[in-house]
């Protein structure tokens, strides 16, 4: 067995022994979540024809910006495909324990999410569904292959962050298609405290691998702190969506900096004593790292220059954004 293996077990094992811990995060979660369904958040009420519930509907979402439509797409294919990447948390979390537990509920709301979003674009025809059935297929198909899935520490630091930002993304993106169709803010809004309170159950969970296993746990953090891909990395047009959501204020460098400034204070990293020598550098490192995001930051908004954007999944209309 090589050192890289010793260590994967070694970090399994800290795991195992947040089992208890596992067990009291879910009923806090569970205690706390209103279960819905898509289709109670997209139906019509009881006394209300549903071919003018629809038709309603879809005059509303006329009004929606192209911007807007985008940020809905990115979020719609990012929901639809994280179910599938339950393999990620399964790998270290199987078995019959609470962690399997958790990995298993964790997919099952995240899969309501791509479900409710998809429902509401079909019924809204605020994209084009064709495309967007296309994109999510070869998204799936590119698969999401993470550097650190090999490690049980990064998953957590990882889902942290990951699942801090969605919630940012789909919160400010419900804000601003919300201002033209409120159904779609409704949606989004619950969407979004749910992925609040994943937020919460991996950041209490890395929480207490901190307190177990400091050296590891902070090294781990370190190489996963500076920068992330979020899950949809792998979609078609990527990197040209996420320009256009930085650009609406959806999300962008700044909001990854207030994230990471979030999860430093509440680890309090800078407060952790007793560490050995690459506990203490990868301490230094992501003390390090919100000065190295804003210049990051600075750099890109100070390069911004207008451009044009257009994208067959918003019905290729172009549009023009600073």
């Amino acid at each position: 067995m090589n050192m890289s293996e010793v260590e994967t077990l070694a970090k399994v094992e800290v795991l195992a022994d947040l089992e208890e811990n596992v067990r009291e995060l879910m009923i806090a979660h569970e205690a706390k979540r209103i279960l819905w369904f898509p289709s109670e958040l997209l139906s019509a009420a009881p006394d209300t024809d549903p071919d003018l519930h629809i038709r309603e509907l879809r005059r509303r979402a006329e009004g929606i910006s192209t911007p807007a439509r985008v940020a809905l797409a990115l979020n719609l294919l990012t929901e639809e495909g994280l179910p599938h990447f339950h393999r990620l948390l399964a790998v270290y979390l199987g078995g019959d324990t609470f962690w399997s537990k958790w990995t298993n509920l964790w997919t099952a709301e995240e899969d309501r999410h791509g479900a409710v979003l998809h429902d509401y674009s079909r019924d809204s025809m605020v994209l084009n569904n064709p495309v967007i059935e296309k994109m999510q297929f070869e998204y799936l198909k590119a698969g999401f292959e993470p550097t650190w899935d090999k490690d049980p520490y990064r998953v957590f630091v990882y889902t942290t962050l990951q699942e801090r930002a969605t919630q940012v993304s789909h919160a400010n993106t419900g804000k601003l298609a919300g201002a033209y169709e409120p159904m779609i803010g409704t949606v989004l809004a619950n969407v979004a405290k749910e992925e609040a309170r994943h937020y919460v159950f991996y950041r209490n969970v890395f929480e207490e691998v901190l307190a177990r296993d400091p050296n590891r746990a902070l090294e781990s953090a370190a190489a996963i702190m500076p920068s992330i891909d979020m899950p949809g990395v792998n979609m078609p047009h990527f990197r040209e969506m996420a320009d256009v959501i930085r650009r609406a204020g959806i999300y962008g460098p700044r909001d990854y900096l207030k994230i990471v400034e979030e999860q430093i204070r509440y680890w309090a990293i800078d407060a952790i004593e007793g560490l050995n020598e690459m506990g203490k550098k990868a301490q230094e490192k992501i003390m390090a790292i919100p000065a190295r995001l804003e210049r990051v930051a600075d750099v890109m908004e100070t390069r911004s220059r207008a451009k044009t954007f257009a994208f067959a999944v918003a019905f290729a209309r172009e549009f023009e954004m600073e």
